[in-house]
């Protein structure tokens, strides 16, 4: 069985500042209390894009789960709903982009 992983990708807020002090004080407690069956949150903060003036998006959040029926589960409960509606409220540059992911690792 495959890990599976949510991907939620930010554009570059309207207010960096107000978006990364609710990012960290409200939105990312509220993920690693709510987002039931989860094995690990990666939170990227993107500084750039190669070959271009400004990156697409601002932060991307990665959310791991054992399979992709835990994560379907994470989703479809009270506490991920909860979860995914405070990311777009709190997402003032448009709409977060919600990806979910089969993972492969390869270790070297």
């Amino acid at each position: 069985m495959k890990e599976a992983k949510l991907i939620v990708m930010y554009p570059t807020p309207t207010d960096i500042e107000t978006f990364e002090r609710r990012y960290a004080d409200e939105h990312v407690p509220m993920a690693v209390e709510k987002l039931a069956g989860k094995t690990r949150f990666v939170a990227s903060r993107i500084t750039s894009a190669v070959g271009k003036d400004q990156a697409p998006y601002h932060r991307i959040a990665e959310v791991y789960f054992p399979s992709m029926k835990d994560l379907e589960d994470c989703l479809n409960s009270p506490g991920g709903q909860e979860t995914a509606g405070h990311a777009v409220e709190i997402s003032s540059g448009g709409a977060p982009l919600f990806l979910i992911a089969e993972v492969e690792t390869f270790n070297f």
